[in-house]
């Protein structure tokens, strides 16, 4: 089969007609179990969060915040937009015929973020795979966006329709992995015009999890609207009467939003459907060098867009996400999880509180390799996660390079890491009596062991986190099997995985539904495009 060609060899599984159900939710795909996974579950962080910021120092970001919206003002080029704010008693200078600056009272910004619910659902076409984002739970999604991807296989290659659908099958797979976010590779052998028809069409068909939707022209997100809507067997009315799917956009930083993401933004707002509003700022290029400065201007930057959310439709969910960071200053290139990551990411957490907003942060590294550098780096990133109260976890499994390459063997590495920090979240800390467990303890003795004894024996298939990944044998036994590096072990299991994958089940009347109409979208010509 050569790139770009559709395989149809993993066409979704049909039910008869009239079967409304979702897919599968079970642990395991396919001719047998891969790996021994954890089962699905929406993961509650029960940790408080770290604090870096004392009261005073949230009040003063705060002001800054403020300051920034009143008194500097962030640009809008969207026409519709700035005349929403306008009609809102915002003040309007700076006017072309594309935008305008926009300058905002701070009451009216914090009447209208109050709108904003501080938790929602999003449920997809398989009811049992709803998510919660915010109220302390926590949610991984696979990696998005990037052009190129590598495995140890094939090197490193653009992007194209058959790896896009290899990640898209991870991440059906794991259960650690709750929602499909962007394009976990671009399928660059795909036109522009219809590359969001077929990614869309692989999407609902090879995933029944939460899916997303790129801000990027008027067409785009609304055959992604409707494609959702038909994969969900949905009426507009029940399209609209909940979260079903949404958007991330990035601002233009320093201080600008442009035209299509807020037009998908706006879109989605009137429809009930929630947007992650992520301002991308680096601190010395674009944002202050300063971590405090960052922050504040990526608030500001997400504050006024969740205000124009609110605007058009009052109590719609949003989320505020941060992916602010710093740049390696003898070069200026992007750098990732990195100690000055950790804290922007804590602090905005903070913010993020402060506003009574659900927060967003992401898995990053710049490694060029599934590496020793990127497990640090990676595991940075989730520590700073897990400790801002984080509610949305992007690109959490497969991202290298900054994001310009997703990894099949980094995306299995990744999961196991995902893995031990969801059973950590879970793991209860209990203190009766069976616990403390006096009586083993007296039982045992001096110089002793607990192995054989019934207290063991009752607990030791549950007691503790059993990796799929992790070696944990000594060094002869380790030998013995060959020396596999992980890196080689992940490299065994993401073929296997993809060699036992099952679709999960889709009624058959909605899949020639969903066909039908990318096959007329595409004879109607797709989105329009440059070339």
């Amino acid at each position: 089969m050569s790139d770009g060609q559709e395989d149809t060899s993993n066409a979704p599984v049909r039910r008869k007609a009239g079967h409304r159900g979702g897919g599968r939710s079970g642990n395991s795909r396919g001719k047998g179990a891969a790996i021994s996974q954890i089962p699905w579950k929406i993961p509650l962080n029960r940790d408080k969060p770290t604090e870096p910021l004392p009261p005073e120092g949230v009040e003063a970001i705060h002001n800054g915040v403020m300051h920034i919206l009143e008194e500097i003002g962030i640009e809008f080029l969207n026409m519709e937009a700035v005349e929403i704010f306008r009609k809102e008693g915002c003040r309007i200078s700076k006017e072309t015929k594309t935008g305008a600056l926009v300058k905002f009272d701070r009451h009216w910004i914090m009447e209208k973020i109050g709108h904003t619910p501080s938790s929602f659902t999003i449920t997809p076409r398989n009811l049992d795979r709803e998510i919660i984002i915010g109220d302390g739970h926590m949610v991984f999604g696979n990696v998005s966006s990037p052009p190129n991807f590598s495995n140890l296989d094939e090197g490193r290659k653009t992007g194209n329709r058959k790896a896009y659908r290899d990640f898209l099958k991870l991440t059906q797979y794991f259960n650690c992995l709750h929602f499909a976010g962007g394009y976990p590779v671009e399928p660059m052998d795909l036109h522009p015009s219809i590359r969001h028809l077929d990614c869309l069409y692989d999407k609902l068909t090879l995933t029944d999890k939460v899916a997303h939707a790129y801000s990027l022209g008027t067409e785009r997100v609304e055959d992604v609207i409707e494609m959702v809507r038909i994969a969900g067997g949905l009426t507009h009315d029940g399209f609209n009467a909940k979260p079903r799917m949404y958007t991330n956009i990035n601002s233009t930083s320093p201080l600008k939003h442009d035209w299509p993401m807020i037009d998908g933004m706006m879109r989605l707002a009137r429809r009930g459907q929630p947007t992650v509003v992520t301002p991308f700022t680096l601190a010395g290029a674009m944002s202050p060098i300063t971590l405090a400065g960052t922050v504040a201007a990526s608030c500001a930057e997400a504050l006024c867009a969740i205000a124009l959310v609110q605007t058009i439709n009052p109590g719609c969910p949003a989320a505020m996400g941060t992916f602010s960071s710093n740049v390696d200053m003898k070069t200026g290139a992007p750098a990732f999880g990195t100690p000055d990551y950790m804290r922007t990411t804590q602090m905005t957490g903070q913010m993020a509180r402060f506003y009574g907003l659900p927060l967003r942060s992401s898995n990053t590294c710049v490694s060029n390799a599934p590496d020793n550098q990127a497990t640090w780096e990676s595991s940075h990133s989730l520590f700073a996660a897990m400790t801002s109260g984080t509610n949305m976890v992007y690109h959490a499994a497969g991202w290298l390079e900054g994001g310009l390459c997703a990894s099949y063997e980094k995306f299995i590495m990744d999961c196991e890491q995902l893995q031990q920090i969801i059973t950590y979240m879970d793991k209860p800390v209990k203190w009766n009596a069976d616990e403390i467990a006096l009586d083993a303890i007296a039982e045992v003795g001096q110089g002793g062991h607990f192995f054989g004894i019934q207290h063991t024996q009752d607990r030791y298939e549950t007691a503790f986190y059993s990796p799929f990944l992790s070696d944990w044998s000594n060094f002869e036994n380790w030998e013995d099997r060959g020396a596999e590096l992980t890196v080689t072990r992940a490299n065994k299991l993401w073929k296997k995985i993809l060699e036992e994958f099952e679709a999960p089940p889709m009624d058959e009347a909605i899949h020639e539904e969903l066909k039908a109409f990318v096959d007329r979208r595409k004879s109607e010509g797709g989105a329009p495009t440059d070339f």
